[in-house]
């Protein structure tokens, strides 16, 4: 029996967990920590599960395997190292943390403990990626990715916290990630430059370009309250061989080649974000968002949050 602990349960992708656990797949929920120790009970009850407000006396008292971090953003960074530190892996909701010291200190204690650092960029296993991945051959050599990843905003009940910028850490670095991920899987980008621009916190794009490959991710709070969805999610892949249309929100993807008209791809089915994470931290091995991978998104988002608070100025990256 896998023993999960969460530590920190401010945003509803807490749930992600849960959800697993909810299935009867081998999995315990020992703990809950939160701050807010209503919070901590709402998620605890269900499942008898201890209760805590200091994720730090959590960690002592339950020992957990894994711990899921979904509290309020510019808290993560600590409670993932406090977590690691104390030789549990992490799952961790976006973003991971929200300044890039943070995100130092947390690959370093990855390297130092040899725990797995798992974030859960769900857009991986959408059943309009999964088929994206498997046809991303025939549409050549990929030189453009643009995606666009609108939010309905909510604002009467979004928490106070979330408007506040330390605790927040900005939009780019909030949204962007999921799109910067799935752009590098597409292009291969391994070096280049990335930059921000964002209008007043609530529109913006984030840019990486590189050998052959230039990505744009648009993300914004502007969905109107009166979509019929949260956000219109979309990503299209240019290729020298053909085209492909990513429509997340619809549940298609549309293929274009030079034999080929547009044409709807079949879908296979996809995964529960926490789903394959899981399932291999269960079974003794790194999952497929590798820690190295999570961080490399996560330190791009930032990187262009950074460059948004700068100007705009491009900043140079690699993965070496």
């Amino acid at each position: 029996m896998t023993r999960l602990a969460i530590a920190g349960a401010a945003h509803p992708h807490v749930a992600y967990v849960t959800a697993e656990v909810d299935r009867g797949d081998g999995y315990e929920l020992v703990a809950v920590a939160d701050p807010d120790r209503a919070t901590a009970e709402k998620w605890a009850a269900p499942y008898g599960a201890q209760v805590f407000t200091d994720h730090q006396e959590m960690l002592r008292a339950a020992a957990p395997d894994v711990v899921m971090v979904a509290g309020i953003y510019g808290d993560r960074g600590q409670v993932v190292v406090d977590a690691l530190d104390a030789g549990s892996h992490v799952i961790a909701d976006k973003p991971l943390c929200t300044t890039l010291e943070d995100l130092d200190a947390i690959t370093e204690a990855a390297d130092r403990t040899g725990r797995h650092v798992t974030v859960l960029l769900e857009k991986r296993y959408y059943p309009v990626t999964l088929a994206a991945r498997e046809i991303s051959g025939r549409l050549g050599t990929i030189h453009g990715v643009t995606s666009s990843g609108p939010h309905k905003l909510n604002r009467p009940t979004r928490p106070a916290w979330f408007f506040e910028r330390p605790r927040y850490g900005g939009l780019l670095n909030d949204l962007a990630v999921h799109d910067i991920d799935a752009g590098l899987l597409f292009t291969g980008l391994t070096s280049g430059t990335v930059s921000g621009v964002v209008v007043d916190g609530l529109y913006g794009v984030a840019t990486l370009s590189g050998p052959g490959a230039l990505i744009t991710a648009g993300v914004d709070w502007l969905t109107p309250a009166g979509s019929p969805v949260h956000g219109d999610y979309r990503m299209k892949l240019v290729g020298t061989a053909g085209t492909a249309e990513l429509l997340w929100a619809r549940n298609r993807l549309v293929l274009t080649t030079t034999d080929s008209a547009p044409h709807d791809v079949p879908l296979p089915a996809g995964y529960r974000p926490a789903e394959l994470p899981l399932q291999a931290l269960a079974a003794g091995n790194e999952p497929d968002i590798t820690t190295a991978r999570g961080l490399l998104a996560t330190r791009l988002a930032l990187l262009a949050q950074q460059s948004a608070d700068q100007g705009g100025v491009p900043i140079a990256w690699t993965t070496a």
